[in-house]
């Protein structure tokens, strides 16, 4: 190019098409606009020609070429190279790559951190899907970040990307159906981050009040809650933290972090089993002796989800995912990206909590029914509605049930269902603590962990055999 004292030259090779431009050590240092055009031609764009008949357009800014000037002898270039039919099936399986290609662009220099950055803008004529800008970094598999990279949609058919850095790019389009959410997801991440912090802090509070204050006293039924408290805790810090772990652009940390969610969130289930399980046995079956008890549900309810998770990340199956929102902000976070792991494990599992707890649920509630015509006589009515329905909430929330919300998100469901499922289980961890306050509160206004001085909500009835190591207090939340 330089003995023919070229600055522009196409390349063509295959569905391969690009361009190379050099500004020689006695040129001016500009900004420049390559586009690609529907006749399948790219070119540098003079600015009378902006915006004309281009699918695709790239502004370099004169700072990238003066980075581009100190690593080649004075010389600057930018190459860029349009490929098509680049996709990974696995990576992009609820997306589509916006025209189905992929842009690889370099100025043989490191190009990042500008002060302005390269402006990419993508055209099509019909937009269908939630728009992310994204990057590949050329190495190892095909894995698209969010990473450096903006995205702003222009119109009904432009999408503007807007780069710090130079590497592969393309666009992502969600498929309609993952788009459904997309008017919604801001305030449904901000619901869910307001009540997994308020939850955090409650649960810490709770977690630091039994461990060091009050964990010689309790009894079985707490203990249990405290678990429970521990696994929601985890689930909410993970929660919490994966969108800062997904943008640092480490794999390892953004598999340890899906990993870590994935883990509390079956945990968290396994504990809501567990809960019904105890209140099985020492309600409806008082005589049921069990040699370590407590040890043996501590093992069960924090290991049985371990060979689940172990399972998922030697198949590779946890990874960065790409949420877009109407406005056009772009969130990331690592978590399951096939689709058929997460509905076999997560919901099947939950299916199976669900159909347990539900049965216990109806079962003590229909005993409480039965029992409570005995204490009717002496007690008002309104007096006995409000601990019913005391009851009723506490079981909804000791056995999990608010999350068969996500159940009911098909339809014009599904919207109102997110919020709904949004709000009750992000607070779920504040509403177990004002429940664990209560049940510890006695007569006097004292918090304890005593069970014979309780009397609040709870009271405890001792099973038939009193020298088992499994002897528990029973819920009588009727009461």
């Amino acid at each position: 190019m330089k003995k023919n004292n070229e600055s522009n030259v196409m390349i063509n090779k295959g569905n391969i098409t690009g361009l190379l431009h050099i500004q020689d050590t006695n040129t001016e240092t500009k900004d420049i606009t390559i586009c690609y055009s529907s006749n399948n031609t790219m070119v540098v764009m003079s600015q009378n020609d902006m915006n004309t008949g281009c699918l695709w357009t790239a502004m370099f800014p004169s700072e990238a070429f003066n980075k581009s000037r100190l690593e080649n002898n004075g010389s600057a270039f930018v190459g860029v190279l349009r490929f098509t039919n680049m996709g990974n099936k696995n990576q992009t399986k609820n997306y589509t790559i916006l025209n189905n290609e992929v842009y690889g662009i370099t100025m043989g220099a490191k190009i990042s951190n500008l002060t302005n950055n390269i402006e990419i803008t993508f055209t099509n004529k019909d937009l269908v899907g939630g728009p992310s800008c994204t990057s590949w970094n050329g190495k190892g598999n095909l894995e698209w970040t969010t990473f450096g990279c903006e995205t702003k949609q222009i119109n009904s058919n432009s999408i503007k990307c807007s780069c710090s850095h130079l590497t592969f790019f393309a666009v992502l389009m969600s498929v309609p159906d993952a788009n459904a959410v997309a008017p919604y997801l801001e305030s449904l991440t901000l619901i869910s981050a307001i009540g997994c912090g308020i939850s955090v802090f409650f649960l810490a509070i709770a977690l630091f009040m039994h461990f060091l204050l009050r964990k010689a006293k309790s009894n079985q039924a707490t203990k249990i809650l405290i678990n429970m408290f521990g696994a929601l805790f985890l689930l909410n810090v993970s929660f919490l933290s994966n969108e800062s772990v997904a943008n640092s652009g480490d794999k390892n940390a953004c598999v340890f972090i899906a990993l870590l969610m994935h883990y509390s969130m079956l945990t968290t289930f396994t504990w809501f089993f567990i809960q019904a399980l105890h209140m099985y046995l020492w309600l409806i079956r008082q005589n049921v002796t069990i040699t370590n008890y407590m040890r043996k549900i501590t093992v069960l309810g924090w290991g049985f989800s371990a060979p689940a998770v172990i399972a998922v990340v030697s198949v590779g199956g946890y990874n960065k995912t790409i949420l877009t929102a109407s406005s056009g902000k772009v969130a990331q976070m690592c978590w399951i990206t096939n689709p058929l792991i997460h509905y076999i494990l997560n919901m099947g599992y939950y299916i199976f909590v669900f159909i347990f707890t539900i049965g216990i649920f109806i079962i003590t509630i229909l005993t409480r029914i039965i029992q409570s015509r005995h204490i009717r006589a002496t007690e008002g009515k309104r007096q006995t509605f409000r601990k019913q329905l005391m009851m009723v909430l506490s079981l909804f929330l000791l056995f999990g049930l608010t999350w068969a919300v996500a159940f009911f998100s098909y339809g014009p469901m599904l919207i109102p269902s997110y919020y709904i499922f949004c709000a009750l289980n992000s607070l779920q961890g504040f509403f177990l603590f004002l429940y664990y306050f209560h049940i510890h509160k006695d007569v006097a206004g004292h918090f304890s962990d005593d069970p014979k001085s309780s009397g609040s909500v709870t009271t405890i009835v001792p099973p038939n055999n009193t020298n088992s190591n499994a002897e528990e207090h029973v819920y009588d939340l009727a009461r």
